[in-house]
């Protein structure tokens, strides 16, 4: 007996089980994080990949319902890479300026005289 392959139409997984929209370059949770982080609807997240049918979306927020705990554990572990990330992470040279312009601010405005009036 072969196991069952879960077909699911404008929906594909590639080799690595990753969840993709048919005719596209265009991962399923790509569309789910819009759809979480902005609260975008169908019609919006279609406005805003013009190049997904309105069915591809559609069928994108539908194989996130149907594996919703799954893709909920993959979106946070991704979070968490991404904040060890950002800890490991030097500061930029532009970070760095910023910071720098910031303190010279702060400390600017603790050496002028309180205004008089």
């Amino acid at each position: 007996m072969t196991p069952s392959v879960e077909t699911v139409p404008h929906v594909h997984r590639d080799e690595s089980g990753r969840a993709w929209i048919d005719d596209s370059n265009v991962k399923v949770i790509e569309i789910v994080l819009d759809h979480l982080a902005y609260g975008w609807n169908a019609e919006t997240i279609q406005e805003n990949h013009p190049h997904l049918s309105l069915a591809q979306v559609y069928a994108a927020l539908a194989w996130y319902y149907d594996h919703q705990a799954a893709m909920d554990a993959e979106i946070e572990q991704q979070e968490e890479r991404l904040h060890a990330l950002q800890a490991a992470a030097a500061p930029s040279s532009r970070q760095r300026r910023l910071a720098a312009a910031r303190r010279a601010s702060r400390q600017a405005l603790k050496l002028s005289p309180p205004a008089t009036g």
